[in-house]
Order: C-alpha cells, then sequence, then structure tokens
C-alpha cells in the first residue's frame, strides 16, 4: 500500500504543467511522478538532471545507459523503476530476455554479454557494493569510455539509487503496463538481496 497515495486528476494546473513536461506528448503521468508531485519544487528541480540523463545529451549510449539503470534498479530491489524501463525503453534498446533475466537476476559473467559490457555491469554491482571502484574496475571501463563518459555512468548510477529509495520506501503503486521481476526468474522481496556477497558482511 502506497505511503504517499500519488495525485490523481485533476491536477492544480501548477501540478498539472509540470508533470506534462515529465511525459511523453499526450502519455499519462506515471505513478511515481504524480508522488514527486506531492513536493512540487522537488519535482520541477528533478527535471534538469532527470531530462538530461534520458537525452541524447548525455554522453553514453542508450543501450549502455539502460544497461546500467536496469542493472541498479534490480540490485537496489526497486521492480517499479525497472518495470518502466524495461517497458519504455527494452526493446529500444536492444535488449534480448536473456539480457535482460541475467540483469536481473544473473550475472556480469553470463555469456550473453561482451567485453564492455561485463565491465559496466561489474562496475555497477561494485559502486552499489562499496559506493567505489577499485582499480581493476576503473580501468575496465576506462578500456571502452571516456572521462566524460564515465562520469555521466557515476552520476547515472548515483541517480537510479537516488529514485529507487523513493520509489520502493514511498510504496509506489507498480504501473499496469510493466513487467515483474518473476517474469525474469527474479522473485520480488521486502528487501534486496545481496548478490554474491553474505548477509554478515
Amino acid at each position: 500500500m502506497s505511503r504517499i497515495v500519488p495525485l490523481d486528476p485533476p491536477f492544480a494546473p501548477a501540478v498539472g504543467e509540470v508533470l506534462a513536461r515529465m511525459m511523453p506528448s499526450g502519455a499519462a503521468p506515471i505513478a511515481l511522478f504524480r508522488t514527486f508531485a506531492h513536493n512540487l519544487e522537488l519535482t520541477r528541480a528533478m527535471g534538469g538532471w532527470g531530462g538530461y540523463a534520458l537525452s541524447k545529451r548525455l554522453s553514453l549510449s542508450l543501450r549502455a545507459r539502460e544497461i546500467a539503470i536496469l542493472r541498479t534498479c534490480a540490485r537496489c530491489g526497486c521492480e517499479y523503476e525497472w518495470g518502466v524501463h524495461v517497458a519504455y525503453f527494452g526493446e529500444r534498446a536492444g535488449l534480448s530476455t536473456e539480457q535482460l533475466r541475467s540483469l536481473t537476476a544473473g550475472s556480469p559473467a553470463d555469456s550473453c554479454w561482451e567485453e564492455f559490457e561485463r565491465a559496466l555491469i561489474s562496475a555497477c554491482d561494485e559502486l552499489h557494493d562499496a559506493s567505489d571502484l577499485d582499480d581493476a574496475a576503473w580501468a575496465a571501463l576506462a578500456a571502452h569510455l571516456t572521462q566524460p563518459q564515465i562520469l555521466d555512468l557515476l552520476l547515472l548510477c548515483g541517480w537510479y539509487h537516488a529514485i529507487s529509495f523513493a520509489a520502493r520506501a514511498a510504496r509506489v503503486p507498480l504501473e499496469p503496463m510493466a513487467p515483474r521481476f518473476a517474469a525474469f526468474g527474479r522473485v520480488a522481496e521486502a528487501r534486496p538481496r545481496h548478490f554474491g556477497v553474505s548477509a554478515s558482511t
């Protein structure tokens, strides 16, 4: 059950204007944005970075961007944002069912990935687990990405941690059109599991 119930239409004019800018033309605003709209100044502020992260101005390719977002949301246990990105961007990013399953419940070592994508997923995992990258992980990224691209990746992972925190803690209701973790081999849990890390560490 939602802890902050998403606003429903009809929206106040200022709310409707902000929400309309956050969605493709004619699309109804998703529950996450309608939840954020309880704090309109926050919602306006999010538009700058959020718009950049999902635009062609981001220096990462669409595919790399979505691999990073999906892995980060999966590691955070955020079925809501993971499902929205699978629904809106999974096909456009050229991600196969096997790759989506790997991002959701698998490993960077899975055979469906090329060298760069393994390095990318490993970096997302290490950022999630350690809030840092060791020298080997940095070098693996630097073999494929420029410094501006690495900076985009670091901030992108951090941004989707923030989105995951908000969506999970506020109990944003899942979107009807979005897939569920279970369709890709993972059971949604009350708390995210630590991939390859014991509960005692």
